[in-house]
Formats: C-alpha cells, structure tokens, sequence
C-alpha cells in the first residue's frame, strides 16, 4: 500500500479544496507542520555548532549557572506538551486504521520532536546565559499557537466537540502553547533581552561562585533534579578514585545548620508564652513538608494507574482491536475517523505506554518525595540542642537530673527520631487516602466480596500495630541493657590489669555474660517479633487474596475473569504498603512526640545565669560611667587619656586590692542543703592565693562557686578585673583560665589543646611546654604536639593529661588563673618545676592573679594569701604569718607535713617517678604499636588509595567486591542447620507464591464460556449436562487446591522470617561470645599495644551491627532478590520473547548497581566518619562546660559544631541523593521491564489469566529491584563489623592451665611466703628485648623488701613476674617450694595481694569491689575499711556495704578511691604483698598513719614494696637496687648506706 500525506482512500478528495484551503484537514494539518519545522531549522545548527565548541568554556559549574524567570514553570509545560503530543500520535495511529493517513499523526510526531528540541536548545542558552537567542522560540511558540488554533477554530466550526478526543488534545495543545507564549515574554520582560534599550545582566547565585560548592540539587534544571543526572560524575567517578571530604565540598548557605538554626530559633522564640516545638517546627519548616505531602499523594494516585491498565489490556486482549466499519463511518469528518477517550483506551497497545509512563511518573514523585522530607529532616538537627547545652546549669549535670548520657541520647537519638518521622511524615495523611481509593477499586471490580478481603486487612491491622508497639518497647529493653553491658564491659578494660593480678578476670566476665544473656532475651523477643511483623506483611496480602476470591467465587453469579483477578491483586499489593507502613508511622509519631516532650524539658530547664554574674554591680556602673565621659570628651583625646587614668585609680580605690570578693556565701548543687555555708573571702588582685584543706572539704566546689557554676541560696559575688594602665584591650577581662581537677581534652592535637583557640606564639608555648615538662612527653609521641588525643587519639596518663590541662591555662592571656589540684596527678620533682617555673616565675612575671588549689602544703611559703577550708566553710583566711600568729595549733599542724613533704623534694632524676614511668609505658606503647603494625594489619582498610594508575583497576575492583568470606564466617557463626531451614523455607515459600498466582490464572481462564450459556446448552443434551458437571468439578478442585496452597503460603512466610531472624540471634550469641571470652584471656601485652577504643568497638559499633543490623538486611536481600528472580523467571515462562529484552536490562541493572554500591560504601563511611566527630564534640562539650564557660569560649565551640554539623549533613545529603539515583534508575528500569513484558504478551497468543499474571509479577519487580541493590551495599558495608571482629578471635589466649594440677596445689598455699629467685630472664613479647637478665635473689619469710631503680630498671617488671604477667622465658620464681610457672593462672594470682598505683573501682557496691567473690564476712570487710581509714565514711553512706559506687569511683575523690584499693588488699590476707608506690593522691597525714597501718597489718607476712620514693623503704629488712634488668645491690638498708659508693647510698643522698 502506497504512503501518502493525506490518504489514499479510493474516490476520496484527500487535496480538494472546493470549500477552501482551510476546509481541508489535511491542508491544515500541513499547516501545523511548518512552526516545527521551523524551529528544528533555526535551531540545529546553532546546538551543534555554537555549543559544540562553547560548553567547555563556560567556567563554574556550567550546567547550573543560572535560572531563567519561570524557569520550572516552563520545564512542567514542556513535560505536558510531551505527554499530549504522545496522547495524540496515539489517536492519530489507531484512527488511521485502514488507509495510511501521515498527516493524522505525523504533525504530533514532529511536534514531539520540536518540544524536545525546545527543551535541550532552552537548556543550552540557560548555560551559556545568552537570551538573545529565547527569540527562535518566542516565534515558534507565537507560529505553533496560531497553527493549533486555526486547526481547533475548524473543528469548533464542524461541530465536533469534546466527545472527539481530537478535539480535546487540540485544545489542550493550544492552552499548552498560549502558557508557553505567556512565559517566553515574561522572560522577555524581566532580562530586557530584547526591545529594550538596556537589557538586565544577572549573576549566577552566590552559592555557584563559591567554587567549594559541589551539592547541586537546587540548582540543577528540573529533569536534573527529577533524575539525579548531576550525581552521574561523582558515582561513577568513585569507581576510579574513592570519594573523600574535599570532593563532596560545602553545603549551599541556605542549607547549613547556622540558617537553619537561626530559622528554628526565630520562630521558637516567637511564641514567648509556651514555646512549643512541633509550631515552631511547622513555622520553620512547614512549605517543604507540604511539597513533599503533594508528591506522595501524586505517586499514590498514579500507583492505581497499574493496576487499572493491567485489567484493561488483559480483558481487551484478545477482543478485535478492529472498530466496526460502521461505527466509522458515522464519525467521519474531514475525511477521516474521529474517535472518543474510551476508544482510544480499549487498545491494549496505548494502555501499555499508558502503564509506562504511569510508572515512571508515579517513581519520580515518590522520589522527589522522599528527597525532600530527608532535606526537611536533616536541617532541623542539633544546633538548637546545642546552644541549649552551653548555658545549662552545672549543678543539673552535678545532681544526676541531666547525665552526659542523656545528653549524648538527645544529640544521638532524639533528635534522630524527629528526624525520622519528618521522614515519614507525608505517609500520615497520603496513606488514607491510598487505603480509601484502593478499597473504592476493589469494590468497583469485585463488588461485596472485595469489602470482605479489605475486612480482612483492617482486622488485622491492629495486630500489625501491636507487634510494631511491642517492638518499639523490646528495642528499648535491649538497647538499656546493651549500655549495661557495654558499661561493665568497659569498667573491665580500663582495670583489665588489676582482674588479671587479682584472678578477678572470670567473674567480671560473668558479670557481662549475664547482661549480655539478658540483652539476648530481649534479643530473641526483639527476633520473634520482627519475624512476626515480617509473616504479616507476607502473609495479609495472600490471606486477603483467599477470602476474596473464595468469597467472590460462592456469592457472585459472574465468574471471575483474569483481568478482574490480576487487577485485584495488585491492588492488594498496593493497599498492604501502607497498612504495614502505617503502623510503623504511628509509632515513630509516638516516639516524636516522646522525644519533644524530652527535647521541651530540656529547653525549659535552669540555665546558668547570665553574664552579669562576673563583675560587680559597682564595676558595671565605672564602666557605664566611663562609656558616657568617654562620649562627652570624644573632642579631645589627651582629655579623654587624662579621664581615664582617673577612673582607674578609683576604681581601683572602690575596690580596693581584690579581684573577687564573696560576701555572706551560701551555695549548693541543687539540693536544699548548702554545700558551702557562710563564705566570705577576698582574692588579692596579681598574687598568688592558695586553698588548702582535707580531701572533700570543699575547695574544688569554692571555684566553681566563684565562676558562677554553683546555685546561690544567699549572699553575691563581685568581680572586679586588673585595668592595665593605658591600654584596655591588653587583656580578655572576661576570661578565667581554669584548670579542673578532673583533666578535661580536646579530641585534637596537642599543640590545639594547649592554645584552645588563642593566636599561636612560638615563644610563649615553648615556655609553657618547658614550665610543665611536657617537651619529653611530647618527643616520645608518633607526630609531636601534632598527634592527635583525647577520646580518638592516645590515651595519656593521668599526670599528662594535667600537665596539658595546666599549661592550657597558662598559655592563655588572662588576668585570672584558677588551677584546681594541678599537682594531683604529678610526682614530687614535676610538682616542683611545676611550682617553680610556671607559676612563680612564668605566672608572678605577668602580675597575673592566680588562685591555686593543693594539697601540698610545702608551697605555702610561697602562697601571698591563703584560704584554709574544712567541712564546707572557711576555717581561715590571711597570710602564711597572720595564721602563724593566730592558730598557732593549726600552723603546728602543717609544719609537721611540711616537713614530711620536704624530705620528698628530688635533686635531679636520680630516682624513678611517676612521670618517667608514664613516659615508658607511652615509649612501650609506641614500640610495641610499631611491631604490632609491622606483623598485622588488620585495621588497615583494603582500599588504600594507590598512586599508580596501573594499580587502580586491582583497588576499585577489591572496593567494589563483598566479602563473600566473611558472610560464610557469619554463616557458620548461625549454625549450618539453621543456615539450610533458611534457604530451604525461602526456596518453597517463593515457588509456593508463584504456585499460588499460577493456580489463580488457571482457575480464571478455566471456564472459557459464561454460565448462562452452559445452562441454555444443558437443555440439548444429557451427555453435555455431564460434561458441565466435570467443569464444575474441575472448578470445585481448582478452588481447594487455591485455599491448601495459601495455607501454605502462610505457614511458609512464619517459617523463613523465624528461621533469617533466630539465624542472626545465634550468630552474634556465638561472635560476642567467643571474642569477649579471647579479649579477656588475652595476654597484658595485647592491651599495651591495643587502643581501648579500637577493643571497646568491637563490644558497641560492630557487636551492635552484628545483634540488630544484619539479619533484617539479609531477610531483606534474599526476600526481594528471590523476589526479582520469580517476577523474571514467571514473566519469561509467559512470554518467552521477554527473555531477548531482558540481555540488554541485565547489562544496565548490573552497571547502576556495580556504580552504585562503590559509591555508596565511601559515603557511609564519611557519614559515619563525620556523625563521630560531631558527637565526640557534643559529650565533651558537656564534659567540659565549667572550663569552656571560664575561658568564655562558648562562641567559638558553637560555631566548631556549625561546622562539624555542617560537614557530617554534607555526607548525609550526598548519601541519600545517592539512594535516590539508585532508585530512580532501578525504578525506571522496572518501568521498562513493564512495558517489555506488556508489549511480549499482546504480540504473544499466550492466555488472558497467564498475561495477568506476568504483568502482574513485572509490576512487583519495580518495587524490589533498587531493595537488591541497596540491601547489597548495606551487607556489605555491615560485614565490616565481621570482619574487625573476627580479627580479634584469632588473639592468643594466656595459658592458664600450667603443668600442675590445682589439686596437687596446697589450700593455704603460700603459708610462709618465702621467695626464691632463680636466674630469672623476661621480656614482654617475643619481638622485644629482655627487660630482667638472670635476675637471682632470697626472700625469707615475713621480710619486708624494697626494690629502687632508676627508670626501665626493671622493678616494675619483676613485680609482675610475680604473678606470671609477663613471659619468663629463662629461670624461675620459686615461692614456697613451688615454680610459680607451673601453676595454672588462676591459683597463682588469686594467692597473691597486690596494691596497684592507679586507683581502680567498678560500678556497684563497695562489697563488690572489695570482695567480689563474696567470700568474706561483713566483719573482716569492716576491718579493713578501718585500717584504710574508711569505715566512718562508709557507715554514713546509705546502704553500708552496699552502697553505690558509680562508673570509675566517681562518687568519690581521688584520694577516697585509693583508700579503697588498700582495703582491697587487706581483704585478702595473703602472706605475701607487693605494694606499687599508691600514695599520689592523697594527702599528707592520711599516708604517714598508712605507713604505720601496712607495718602493723602485715607484721607478720612478706612484704614487696617498689619504691619510687627511697625513704619510704628505709626501714626495710632488705633493699634490691636494681638497673638495667639486673640486680646491682642486695642487702639491709643500713649496710647499704654505710657503702659510700653503693647506688642506694647515692639515692638516699639526692632524697635527703
């Protein structure tokens, strides 16, 4: 058949124009040709020339430059016109039915192509910013206008209205193109690019000039934003080159927190009444809630297009696509064939591009959706939590009513919840809707029997819920005994050496096994719910399915056809989402409500006062006054000079020489009772004030009650500030540089930690660094004061942690200077240098007023003023002198100590300290960390970056691998039965659904003839009445195979989701089983050379990952990829033609998901890497309040947080617009599978039901394919955690058996205590040196030894010989006739006392810490307080023996806990004790009558004594010197002291 323009009908006048040209359709459709030709002849050549050459010049980002006015606007119009110009090719094809009428559709055709043309030329002069060129399209919009109307005036003219849907798409193309006209001029109006004498220039926004920009969402053009296409660069880009911070740049200023904060704020404090948070939520941020809600419900109502379009192409199959000739003829006009809507909509063809485009729409609006929610979401996290934290009242933190916990929660998890339901939000008021309008549907194609399986999901609906609730509490339980365990978990490795030398190690672990057995309870109930709520997400659809069907098939006479059945069970499928969703919305809205409950009480509770509380109310008036002179005088400034030297001097005389002053001072930490009563004291303004007194008398609390952290019950305190001469900028007046007792750091470098923000001066921290000796700390660290530490670097020793908090507050430039017990922590000789160089000669030189805390009272003579304090009040106020004259009792008192005190003072560093004991432990530390690193890597990640290309394809292709090894290691971990119920229940569970929708498609397609007309055969003949009778009978069967095979179907989905989630409560029983029993039995050495946190987050981050993470991942991933699998493999049974198609598909899902989980796994990792930070700032932000309030440096940690929120909301948006460019290709790619398989099954002859039930299964696969993927990445980036703790498993354990029985082990054993030490040689691994060599020596019985040395002689280390801590590889040590390597652990060490110099507690009671194996009587117990000077204390505590001793003893001072440690050893009343110098930190008089206590609790027993301080040994039986790992001198002090030339004699002399 010829083609022809116009037709080639026979006997028709297809080019008359008798009746005028205009009276011809084809002449017209001719007509509207020309605008499109047009445009693609004026604009070809200028895309394909001018831009070719052009695009890569445009600087900044150049396909975002700028937008045009009604820039989205016209993308909309342009989306529609497309959509129309389909609309009418469609019409135009199937009116041209019998003769080849071009011009029907080919004028669409071309007008398809010119909007597209529009678009991309549009999209190019946007770059490029040249609208001169907008000119080519105002002319084809004005030309295309005219031409439609013309055509629409015609049709108007010839009657045909909108019953024709010819009519309706020219009319709507006219509007379309009138729109488009109204657009191009209003651009025309605002630039003035042409017609006017001065055209409009316009910058790109101020976002696109800062290069560091790189998120472009809200930039981009509207399909960009629709698809992600400005993602394209960097996911792929990922596969070359891993993505770090730099690469994913800034946020745009309209999205970072300090907008975002600064909206929330506003529009909270607005409501001045009763702040609430939801209204200020709503006022801030409630347009883009309300633009995603839009979306939603867009999507949900084009989500019904499927299964609408699947029941139109089914029943119109197989019906003749042909319109009878006769129809036609009474609709011709113009010569050719006008048809109606429905017409159009019966061809099976146009439904399935209908089906298409539906999809891809519906998947675009619920992406934009989701998009915007996550935005909305993320920019309401943190900073106002924050603000909030930097005035909160102290004694709220002090009085457990706001713990650092719970701070910690409302930053990590609050705000977290608001966030999700944010998230959730629109699916509150889309998902009725949804659920009303697929009820309507059902009803619309099954009639009662569809109200019957809607019954049946409204019922049980509820029951989701309740599973959902209980959920929701079960999480919780877990979560808080989680904490638990990871609290004791903790507390064991921080005393991990102390559990080993006192054999402790087992029951501690049994403290945790217990938790963690009932944190796996709660596990297995948190398991048995999620696989509840898994089943009835599977098993309501099949459920409703079956009452439906079975219902429909006894109630209605009219048999169910396929296209009625398929078309139901989509729908089903579409009405169970958000029934499942709902209940899960319902919570986080319940949970949201909860956390702004938490979040108001938080905002509404005390805060600090404000900053008036630093100066007096007479200095603020001197300041007012002189502000106002200043102002009268400004004319002339020697005036002006002259005024102010004289309100100097009287402010100076009002004040007179003090710099603080406490009148009448009642304060207290938030109880009624006052802890510090009646204070009146002054502070002399550039002198050194010292505070004295016992432990817990108050001295610490005077501080904070100066800074203002204290509640005031009654009296004030003035400030007033030194005013250096001339200059009033020369110092920050309102800055106090604060040491607390507690050390508090910065998790940053050494060098950041000391100059806390102020400008860097070289000379200035050099000084400091040598006033507080901490330049042979900072040489023994990997990078120098550059090393990073605090939480996430190298956890330091106490003193140097001080000594960094002492020099913080010397460097800064400030008048006042508190430092609180900064010689704590300090051995004697740092004490001194300490006292010396940095406070009497650095601090005196700058006249700065420095108030000083200690408990060493032979600084006193040093002291211009001292305030001595006792039970809470002030005991005494002057001068050294002035108390010397007037409590003479209490100035005998000190000098006693004093002296004491003196004697301690060390010449150079003859003897071994404190401090250089801290240095060679950090020494160790660095050596052994070196080795370590040496044998094995673990924690080094496999994509290291290399810099040659060569190993760049090896790298990305080790990034983009999962570790199949480590999910077999997971596997194995479940068990290998419950591994094979799994897959096996899986495996049926799916080829029982595919039974059961294949069994529905033949029991639709069984009766090919309706009942009416079998009943009218029936009246012929008898051997026909039999044969319906075998159809009913097949019909009969066909139903009750469908009911066994839901049965089934149900029973199965209870059995896969059990078995995935009892899978994973197995695997990480035996995991964290396994590592904490390896970690615990683990040798001393692997805790040297392993950082905590590195061991702590095996127990939290990846423990937490293995219990709650993985399972439901891997239900997931193996749900939908079986899914995706019976969706293809049915579609291909039913169409095998589908199966050509499905190559090319395959090729791209498997390029988009290989692209994709790469990138995806570099950006969790930032998010993560950047979510820590941010919460490390947060908690010692917290942890630091009092500090960072004195230094007055709350601003600059605010905007610190800006900046780390900033950062880590970067990584998140990125993160999610990278799901999101998942989703919408995998989600178009399922469109496409849609429209194949739609496109296979109309050319196929394959059944009406088995079409059904391919279209159906291709619709599921839209839903599940982006889950394959997403849940791919996630296991792979949650395998990780496998991994890091199957590294640890592979840990040697100590041997704890040894070669002698326990029972060859006498009970008393050691009954004498006599040591004998044979050629003794050990080391502390096998890579190291040995550090004793062929050590020898006899302790007799109930000898009381002291061992001295210089530092790494080896004391410390012979200590832990003793109790096999350290690998003797040479010699042995002999106690009471048995070779201590001999014994198993165990009876070894618990035989043993020692007392450690760290003073370790354990949160519980105090009978737990002084006696967990509960073997010894309350009295024995209160015996050895008593000797430890404990018992009058303990007796006032609540509970005795069992009261409460939080995490680390922090209930008691330092002092108190070293107290308790001696207890502990007097519990156990063993014959031999060694005692590691314990006598830091606590003062003078406590440790002489604990000298005297040892001597006499322990006449009778051996006594090892490692002497950092030599006098404390004089009195000795025996004396070991030792130096370089062997013993030098041996022998009774006396003796030794009368060898001049003896290294003891040579100690005592530099001690004296």
């Amino acid at each position: 058949m010829a083609l022809s323009f116009c037709g080639n009908d026979r006997g028709s006048n297809a080019y008359s124009v008798d009746k005028g040209v205009l009276d011809n359709g084809c002449f017209v459709d001719a007509l509207n040709l020309v605008p499109h030709v047009f445009l693609l002849f004026i604009t070809f050549p200028i895309l394909f020339i001018g831009w070719g050459s052009q695009s890569s010049k445009v600087q900044i980002h150049h396909n975002t430059w700028l937008h045009f006015p009604g820039h989205n606007l016209r993308w909309i119009l342009t989306f529609t016109l497309l959509f129309v110009h389909v609309c009418e090719i469609a019409e135009g094809i199937v009116s041209n039915t019998w003769s080849n009428h071009l011009h029907l559709f080919l004028p669409a055709l071309m007008g398809f192509i010119a909007a597209t043309t529009s678009v991309v030329y549009y999209h190019n002069i946007e770059t490029a910013n040249f609208p001169k060129l907008l000119l080519a399209l105002f002319i084809y919009w004005i030309l295309a206008f005219i031409t439609k109307m013309i055509k629409l005036w015609k049709f108007a003219e010839a009657s045909l209205g909108v019953q024709y849907l010819r009519f309706c798409i020219t009319a709507l193309l006219v509007v379309l193109y009138g729109l488009l006209m109204a657009v191009e001029i209003n651009v025309i109006r605002v630039r003035k690019y042409v017609f006017f004498a001065n055209p409009q220039r316009v910058k790109p926004p101020e976002d696109l000039q800062d290069l560091g920009v790189r998120f472009l969402q809200p930039f981009v053009n509207l399909l960009s934003k629709a698809t992600y296409w400005w993602m394209n660069p960097l996911i792929i880009g990922a596969h070359k080159r891993p993505i770090e911070l730099k690469k994913i740049g800034k946020l745009p200023i309209a999205m970072r927190a300090l907008t975002n904060y600064i909206r929330l704020k506003d529009s909270y404090e607005e409501q001045r009444k009763s702040p609430s948070i939801w209204k200020s939520m709503y006022q801030a941020f409630g347009g883009p809630i309300l633009l995603s809600s839009t979306f939603r419900y867009m999507a949900d109502l084009l989500g019904f297009a499927g299964p609408l379009c699947i029941s139109g192409i089914v029943e119109h199959l197989h019906n003749s696509t042909e319109i009878d000739r006769t129809n036609k003829t009474a609709n011709m006009t113009f010569g050719v064939f006008f048809m109606s809507s429905t017409e159009l909509l019966q061809n099976t063809s146009v439904l399935a591009v209908l089906l298409f485009l539906a999809l891809v729409l519906q998947r675009t609006f619920l992406q934009a959706s989701y998009y915007v929610t996550i935005e909305t979401g993320i920019n309401l996290r943190g900073a106002m939590i924050y603000n909030k934290i930097l005035r909160l009242s102290t004694s709220n933190m002090s009085m457990g009513e706001m713990t650092l916990g719970q701070i910690n929660n409302l930053v990590a998890i609050e705000t977290n919840q608001l966030m999700w339901f944010l998230f959730l939000c629109p699916n509150l008021w889309a998902m009725p809707v949804q659920i009303i309008m697929g009820v309507i549907l059902l009803y619309y194609l099954l009639g009662d029997s569809a109200l019957i399986g809607a019954g049946v999901i409204l019922l049980l609906a509820p029951v989701q819920y309740l599973i959902a609730t209980k959920l929701a509490d079960t999480q919780k339980s877990t979560l808080d005994y989680s904490t638990d365990r990871l609290k004791k978990t903790t507390e064991i490795l921080k005393g991990i050496k102390l559990l080993k030398l006192y054999a402790w190690e087992n029951i501690f672990c049994d403290r945790v096994e217990e938790t963690r057995g009932k944190e796996l309870t709660s596990l297995k109930t948190f398991a048995l719910y999620t696989s509840m709520s898994i089943f009835m997400n599977a098993a309501i659809p099949i459920a409703a399915v079956l009452a439906t069907f079975v219902t429909h098939a006894y109630i209605e006479e009219v048999r169910l056809s396929p296209a009625k059945a398929f078309a139901s069970l989509a729908l089903f499928h579409i009405l169970v989402t958000p029934l499942f969703l709902l209940s899960t919305v319902v919570r986080f809205a319940v949970k949201a409500l909860v956390s702004v409950q938490k979040l108001s009480e938080f905002l509404q509770s005390d805060e600090i006062g404000d900053d008036s509380w630093r100066n007096g109310e007479m200095y603020m008036s001197l300041e007012l006054v002189r502000a106002k002179m200043k102002r009268s005088y400004h004319v002339h400034s020697a005036l002006c000079w002259f005024v102010s030297i004289i309100l100097n001097r009287m402010v100076f005389v009002c004040i007179g020489e003090w710099v603080i002053q406490v009148n009448d001072g009642f304060f207290t930490w938030g109880s009624n009772l006052s802890t510090l009563t009646d204070i009146n004291i002054r502070i002399p303004t550039g002198q050194l004030t010292m505070i004295v007194g016992q432990v817990g008398c108050g001295k610490s609390s005077l501080l904070l009650a100066m800074l203002g952290e204290m509640q005031t019950i009654s009296g004030k305190v003035y400030w007033s500030n030194e005013w250096p001469k001339m200059d009033f900028s020369y110092k920050n007046r309102y800055s106090v540089a604060y040491a607390a007792q507690k050390s508090w750091l910065l998790n940053a470098t050494v060098e950041e930690n000391i100059t806390f923000g102020s400008p860097f001066n070289k000379q200035r921290y050099k000084a400091v660094i040598d006033a507080c000796s901490l330049q042979p700390d900072i040489d023994l660290l990997p990078f120098g004061d550059q090393t990073e530490i605090g939480e996430r670097g190298i956890n330091l020793s106490g003193g140097q942690r001080q000594r960094i908090c002492v020099a913080r507050a010397l460097y800064q430039n400030t008048n006042i200077v508190f430092l609180d017990d900064p010689f704590s922590a300090l051995d004697i000789h740092l004490s001194d240098h300490l006292m010396q160089e940095g406070i009497l000669k650095f601090l005196q030189d700058d006249k700065r007023t420095l108030v000083l805390v200690t408990h060493k009272l032979q600084y006193l003579i040093h002291a211009d003023w001292i305030i001595a304090m006792k039970d809470g009040s002030v005991l005494r106020e002057g001068t050294l002198k002035d108390i010397q004259t007037h409590d003479v009792e209490l100035y005998e008192h000190w000098k006693t100590l004093m002296n004491r005190q003196d004697q301690e003072l060390e010449k150079e560093t003859e003897m071994e300290s404190q401090t250089t004991l801290e240095r060679k432990t950090l020494r160790r530390a660095f050596y052994s960390r070196e080795a370590k690193n040496q044998i094995d890597d673990e924690d080094e990640e496999e994509e290291v970056e290399e810099d040659d290309d060569d190993n760049m394809s090896t790298t990305t292709s080790r990034r983009s691998k999962i570790q199949w090894k480590m999910c077999c290691r997971y596997l194995s971990s479940g068990g290998f039965l419950m591994v094979f119920l799994m897959v096996s229940s899986k495996l049926a569970k799916h080829s029982v659904m595919v039974a059961i929708d294949y069994w529905l498609a033949a029991w639709t397609s069984s009766n090919p003839h309706n009942q009416s007309l079998i009943s009218q055969v029936t009246h012929h003949c008898c051997f026909l009445f039999e044969m319906l009778s075998f159809i009913l009978y097949i019909i009969v069967i066909l139903k009750l195979m469908f009911i066994i095979l839901c049965g089934a179907a149900i029973a199965l989905c209870l059995i896969t989701s059990l078995t995935v989630e009892f899978l994973g409560v197995a695997a990480a029983t035996n995991l964290h089983h396994n590592l904490l029993n390896k970690i615990i039995h683990a040798p001393i050495r692997f805790f040297d050379v392993t950082p905590l946190g590195q061991i702590l987050n095996r127990f939290s981050a990846d423990t937490n990952i293995i219990d709650q993470h993985i399972p439901p991942t891997l239900e997931s991933l193996t749900r939908s990829t079986l899914l995706c699998l019976s969706a293809i493999g049915v579609i291909a049974f039913v169409t095998p033609a589908f199966l050509i198609a499905l190559v090319p598909l395959a090729v791209a899902f498997y390029f988009i998901q290989k692209y994709f989980r790469v990138a995806s796994k570099d950006l969790q990792d930032l998010d993560d890497s950047t979510q820590l930070p941010l919460l490390c700032h947060f908690s010692e932000t917290a942890e630091g309040l009092t500090t960072i309030r004195a230094f007055r440096h709350e601003a600059r940690f605010k905007q610190r947080m800006l900046e780390l929120t900033d950062t880590n909301n970067t990584a998140y948006l990125f993160l999610s617009a990278a799901n999101r460019w998942l989703e919408v290709r995998t989600d178009y790619l399922g469109a496409v599978i849609v429209l194949t398989a739609a496109v296979a099954a109309i050319w196929s002859t394959s059944q009406s039901g088995l079409v059904g039930l391919g279209l159906t299964y291709a619709l599921t696969v839209t839903n599940y394919l982006n889950w394959v993927v997403r849940n791919l990445a996630d296991l792979e980036v949650q395998m990780a955690a496998v991994k890091k703790v199957n590294s640890f498993l592979s840990t040697e354990s100590e041997n704890y058996e040894g070669s002698m029985d326990v029972s060859q082990v006498p009970e008393d054993w050691p009954q004498h205590g006599e040591i004998k030490i044979h050629d003794l040689c050990v080391r502390y691994d096998t890579m190291l040196k040995p550090v004793l060599k062929h050590v020898n020596a006899h302790i007799n019985p109930g000898q009381k030894v002291g061992i001295c040395g210089r530092t790494g002689s080896g004391k410390s280390s012979l200590s832990l010989a003793f109790f096999n801590m350290v690998d003797v590889f040479e010699g042995k040590i002999v106690i009471d006739g048995i070779d201590i390597c001999k014994l198993p652990l165990q009876t070894l060490r618990s035989r043993l006392s020692i007392i450690l110099q760290d003073p370790v507690l354990f949160s519980g009671s105090i009978r737990l810490n002084l006696d967990p194996e509960r073997t010894c009587t309350d009295d024995r117990l209160w015996e050895a307080l008593e000797i430890a000077q404990l018992k009058n204390m303990v007796k006032a505590l609540p509970g005795g023996l069992d009261a409460v001793v939080t995490e680390g003893g922090e209930n008691f001072s330092v002092g108190q806990r070293q107290l308790f440690c001696l207890a502990r050893a007097f519990v156990r009343k063993s014959s031999i004790l060694i005692m590691d110098e314990a006598t830091a930190s606590i003062d003078m008089a406590t440790e002489n009558i604990l000298q005297k206590v040892v001597m006499t609790a322990f006449a009778d027993r051996t006594v090892v004594t490692i002497a950092h301080r030599v006098h404390t040994i004089l009195t000795a039986d025996l004396v070991i010197v030792m130096k370089r790992g062997s013993i030098m001198e041996y022998g009774k002090p006396e003796i030794l002291m009368e060898q001049e030339d003896s290294l003891f004699a040579s100690f005592v002399k530099a001690d004296m």
